[in-house]
């Protein structure tokens, strides 16, 4: 079973162990490098050693937590520097004055040289230089570590906002695709009722039917692939009691054979401009309509004849705002996963699309 560690208590436990490896470094590796089995340290060795790690973890969170982000991050570089030379000259000093106050450098002469006399006026170079060294890279980890965590909170509020803007803006491609499918199948129910009122009552039941998708599945992100068959379906068969026998249906629709997942609706922009352009009352036309499923890969294709809209009717005031949504949708919901295409054959007068789309 794998260990889940929250990200908190990781980074508390990559700190925890970075000062447990500088005090092994300073308080067991150093003085065993030096003869241990020949000499005894003064209390005074381990009392600096101590106070180093403290003033170091000091220098580490005072660096990370209040220079970086309110000097360096704000733009004031030279000022970032010149705190940290500051700094450097202040942790050498404190350095310095803890040892006199304790009386480190006459007790480890006492120890390495106890034939020599002491001069409390020299310093041991080699290790002053060790001392900022120190410094220097718990300034520079310290840094690093500000800098990383700056940035994985910015790619973490970026890609939060990304994902609130895709949430935000799928929401209102769909609120639009309500309104704009509802006005469009009413206006074919509207046609209908001049012709034959009792086709115009069942397709009113079928309407109601298909609201209930609208108004449940479409509030969703995504539903099942047969239940969005259907409703394409009922959608066709709808737009057949408006057709005459001019127009010739050629429909292949299978039925899905696994519980896939889709988006709600994302189909429909395609039908519905089948059914806009796609029929005439005097010339005769022919719409396709073919669903298949291969695997977890739908493909959707539709092809319909050219016709100019009635001017008088509401559809030809549109602009085409079903399919646009239906396209920032596929590149929202399945970016690198879907393949649209389409066109017109001049030739033949045709409108065709060509979707392809990796539900997996």
């Amino acid at each position: 079973m794998a260990l889940f560690i929250p990200k908190k208590n990781l980074s508390l436990i990559v700190h925890l162990l970075g000062w447990i490896m500088l005090c092994v470094v300073l308080l067991l590796l150093s003085p065993l490098s030096w003869r241990m089995g020949e000499v005894q340290l003064p209390v005074q060795f381990w009392a600096k050693q101590i106070f180093l790690v403290g003033i170091l973890i000091t220098i580490f969170y005072s660096n990370s937590s209040l220079l970086v982000p309110r000097v360096l991050l704000e733009g004031k570089n030279y000022l970032y520097l010149l705190g940290i030379i500051v700094g450097a000259v202040f942790f050498y000093g404190l350095v310095v004055y803890f040892e006199q106050f304790i009386g480190y450098g006459k007790a480890m002469h006492e120890t390495f040289n106890p034939d020599r006399p002491w001069d409390p006026k020299k310093r041991w170079i080699p290790g002053d230089v060790f001392q900022v060294l120190l410094y220097v890279i718990s300034i520079g980890l310290s840094t690093s570590v500000a800098l990383v965590q700056k940035w994985q909170h910015d790619e973490s509020r970026r890609r939060e906002l990304d994902r609130q803007r895709v949430n935000t803006e799928l929401s209102y491609l769909k609120a639009q695709i309500n309104p704009h499918f509802f006005f469009n199948t009413l206006n074919n129910i509207y046609a209908l009722t001049n012709l034959d009122v009792s086709k115009a009552q069942e397709a009113l039941l079928k309407l109601s039917r298909m609201m209930r998708y609208v108004l449940y599945e479409n509030q969703k992100n995504e539903t099942l692939l047969s239940k969005e068959v259907r409703f394409i379906e009922d959608y066709i068969e709808l737009m057949k009691m408006r057709l005459s026998s001019k127009v010739k249906l050629n429909i292949q629709i299978e039925e899905p054979k696994e519980d896939l997942i889709i988006a709600p609706m994302l189909l429909l922009p395609f039908l519905e401009n089948c059914f806009k352009h796609g029929i005439s009352s005097q010339q005769e036309s022919e719409i396709l309509i073919k669903v298949e499923i291969m695997g977890d890969t739908l493909f959707f294709e539709t092809r319909n004849h050219i016709f100019p809209v009635n001017p008088d009717s509401p559809e030809a005031h549109e602009n085409g705002i079903g399919l646009t949504n239906t396209q920032r949708r596929l590149s929202l919901i399945y970016p690198q996963k879907h393949r649209l295409k389409f066109g017109k054959d001049e030739a033949k007068q045709e409108y065709w699309v060509n979707l392809t789309i990796n539900l997996s």
